[in-house]
């Protein structure tokens, strides 16, 4: 049984700074212009992608006519919700382009008004995450606190998120949003968004339900449940700590993993929250940087997200 999932200070062994690396282990110099290089052109194709396996997924779902089927697709929007995130979070760093307005832009209406997200607060809420890791303007400290617990803590928490009571609670503040003349600028644009989808979904494939249950149900169930999954494993049970790794988890990477629940490489995300100028495409050779530098080492790493997730739950008896 474990007390702590902080990793003790004989596994964070002090290297930095090195002659490719700084203090904080941002690279140096024309090392750093590499790593934070965008590549705007391979992004677009990744929105674009990414739309077309919406399509292609509804689609086989109204089409194949089979609870089955519908079900297999059903649950296959889960991971693309996670991707439909990761996009959004990376325009929230404007790293999805270099030019601010199309950055914006994409991110605003093709990534986070679809997720069901105003940007520009989602920008600002972020970025305090950034500042400090645990500190007093922490917006996500209810997912990470109260590790490790007990097995069925946890379980308690995904099968709210798994029935839509967390994902309710998330729809519910939109809905109540456009009471006022403030949140309906806000919420407005997002339900509109919603309403084109529903539309654009009904009239490819004919089905009135293909909106609500292969996007707005998968959003308010599992969706809820890979995003609790992938926030404990990020910085699940850590502590505000001027080294990172103490506040951000390291977990070795699986393409099961990356496929299912952290997509676009942000489950290198030590790398990202080092340097959170890098973007997406370049953190898995920062972070072989890092551990090149002995900064992460192979006892800081978890062998899997299945190996940490235990360690989450493996509170002592009360």
């Amino acid at each position: 049984m474990t007390t702590t999932l902080v990793p003790p200070a004989a596994v964070r062994p002090e290297v930095l700074p090195t002659e490719r690396l700084g203090p904080t282990g941002m690279a140096l110099g024309e090392l750093r212009a590499r790593y934070r290089h965008i590549a705007g052109v391979r992004n677009a194709l990744s929105v674009a992608a990414l739309w077309a396996t919406v399509a292609v997924i509804v689609e086989l779902g109204v089409r194949l006519h089979s609870p089955w089927a519908a079900a297999a697709c059903f649950l296959a929007m889960g991971p693309v919700h996670a991707r439909f995130a990761i996009l959004m979070h990376e325009s929230a760093h404007r790293l999805l382009f270099r030019a601010k307005a199309r950055n914006d832009w994409v991110g605003t209406w093709l990534l986070a008004y679809p997720a069901m997200v105003p940007l520009s607060i989602y920008r600002r809420s972020h970025f305090a995450h950034h500042r400090e890791e645990f500190g007093p303007d922490e917006p996500d400290l209810a997912f990470y606190r109260g590790y490790p617990c007990r097995p069925r803590d946890l379980l308690r928490r995904l099968a709210r998120d798994a029935v839509g009571i967390s994902g309710w609670k998330n729809f519910k503040v939109l809905l109540t949003a456009t009471a006022s003349a403030k949140g309906r600028s806000i919420a407005v644009p997002i339900l509109a968004v919603q309403l084109v989808l529903l539309a654009a979904m009904w009239a490819a494939t004919g089905a009135w339900w293909a909106y609500p249950l292969f996007w707005w149900l998968s959003w308010m169930t599992q969706w809820r449940v890979l995003n609790r999954l992938r926030a404990v494993a990020e910085h699940g049970g850590l502590e505000a700590n001027a080294d990172r790794r103490a506040t951000t988890h390291v977990v070795r990477q699986h393409w099961l993993a990356r496929l299912w629940l952290v997509p676009y490489n942000t489950g290198w995300h030590l790398a990202h929250h080092v340097d959170m100028g890098v973007p997406w495409r370049n953190l898995p050779s920062f972070h072989e940087e890092l551990r090149r530098a002995g900064y992460v080492t192979d006892q800081l790493t978890y062998p899997s997200y299945l190996a940490l997730w235990r360690a989450a739950c493996s509170a002592p008896a009360s």
